[in-house]
């Protein structure tokens, strides 16, 4: 079985997606209630899995913006989704790569486990599939990467540690892949899917979202609720696709 360690935040105004509500109409009370969607679906698909889940968070003296305690938090949000027994550890590490790097290196050594993913509620098309094809991937091979536009990752897998400093350096796909091969890994890679960190992924995300719902195709649960009630419009500029209101 596969640790799956959802890295999130508990969702407080100002706290996630700060480029969001600085070029987009969205408020920092908006933009909490997307990253809280995120990761409800996120932990869903884990739980849905054939992974085992841990709540990975950064703790309230590693955040930026005030709360009452980051483990209440996102229990509270998890609580129809994962057990009253369910994992939840808090993060080390300044950066995401050095968290990412601490959490996969250490259960992988001194826990012993089989193989670590790492996913991400910005991952916003996020599936349990995804989960158990890389842990399928994982059989045969040593590490699986999931690319995102821009030569970005929105989820990775590993059988072994890697060297994970500065792991994710743009492009992060590329710098991964070649971190896991000069450790002697393996990679095989999974679909592209979307990244949600700026206006330009907002306005991708948003599109996908009504696009799957017109066709019946499958969305995220509480990501299609919160694009339903956004009230938000995707327009067509010289520079791309821009959300309004």
């Amino acid at each position: 079985m596969t640790t799956v360690a959802v890295l999130c935040d508990p969702p407080r105004p100002g706290l996630a997606f700060g480029e969001l509500f600085a070029e987009t109409p969205l408020s920092p009370a908006e933009t909490a209630e997307l990253y809280a969607a995120l990761t409800r679906d996120t932990v869903r698909a884990v739980v849905r899995s054939g992974g085992d889940p841990l709540v990975n968070y950064r703790p309230d003296n590693a955040l930026d913006v005030a709360g009452d305690d980051a483990e209440a938090e996102l229990r509270e949000l998890l609580a129809d989704i994962v057990d009253d027994d369910a994992r939840f550890e808090p993060q080390v590490g300044e950066s995401l790569a050095g968290r990412i790097g601490n959490t996969a290196t250490h259960l992988l050594e001194a826990e012993a486990v089989a193989s670590v993913a790492v996913a991400r509620p910005e991952a916003a098309f996020f599936a349990r599939t995804e989960i158990d094809g890389a842990a399928m991937k994982l059989r045969s091979t040593d590490a699986v990467v999931g690319p995102a536009p821009g030569g970005r990752v929105h989820f990775a897998a590993f059988g072994e540690p890697i060297d994970f400093a500065d792991c994710l350096a743009p492009p992060a796909v590329a710098t991964l892949t070649d971190r896991c091969l000069d450790a002697g890994l393996d990679v095989e890679f999974l679909e592209r899917k979307p990244l949600l960190e700026t206006a330009a992924d907002l306005a991708a995300v948003v599109t996908g979202v009504r696009t799957r719902r017109r066709a019946d195709g499958i969305v995220p649960r509480a990501l299609a609720e919160w694009v339903a009630d956004s009230g938000l419009a995707v327009e067509a500029t010289d520079d791309g696709l821009a959300v309004t209101r």
